[in-house]
């Protein structure tokens, strides 16, 4: 990766992070779910509210919030993560997890989604966080909290 596309990636995440997208209480929300990093401190909770479309039989996000606090790459995971979901059925919504968790877990020199993947966007700014692991979780717990909302799971999810 170019250092200037690496300077980007960075500042798309700090901007992310400082000025994160969704965050907050959603009224009316219809699923939810907690989640917690117990290694560096990340807690989350993210709300939906699903619209049913009669027309294909499926369900989409109509609205995303998240609530919590963590680290810089937890929290800008959770605001581009809400931003990338919206308006996306329960299918695409579990494609767009798979890419994104290959993308940080598959070993860099193997055949890993990456910074052209369409389907990704902007998410592929995280593609340097499988370089660090301990830092996988921090950027994947958003979206398992998603996965357990969407299935409206009672017990929080954690990544221990």
């Amino acid at each position: 990766m170019s250092s200037q596309l690496r300077e980007l990636y960075q500042e798309v995440l700090l901007d992310h992070y400082r000025r994160p997208r969704n965050q907050g209480a959603l009224a009316d929300a219809d699923h939810s779910a907690a989640g917690n990093n117990p290694l560096c401190g990340d807690q989350v909770r993210v709300s939906l509210r699903m619209q049913d479309d009669p027309a294909s039989g499926t369900s989409r996000v109509q609205a995303i919030a998240f609530e919590g606090a963590g680290c810089a790459i937890s929290v800008a995971a959770a605001s581009l993560m809400t931003e990338a979901v919206k308006g996306k059925t329960e299918a695409e919504v579990e494609e767009l997890f798979r890419r994104f968790q290959e993308l940080v877990t598959i070993d860099s020199g193997a055949a890993a989604p990456g910074a052209d993947d369409p389907v990704l966007g902007k998410l592929a700014i995280f593609a340097g966080v499988r370089e660090f692991p301990a830092r996988v979780k921090c950027a994947t717990l958003v979206w398992h909290t998603l996965r357990a909302a969407l299935a409206q799971l009672p017990t929080p999810v954690s990544t221990e």
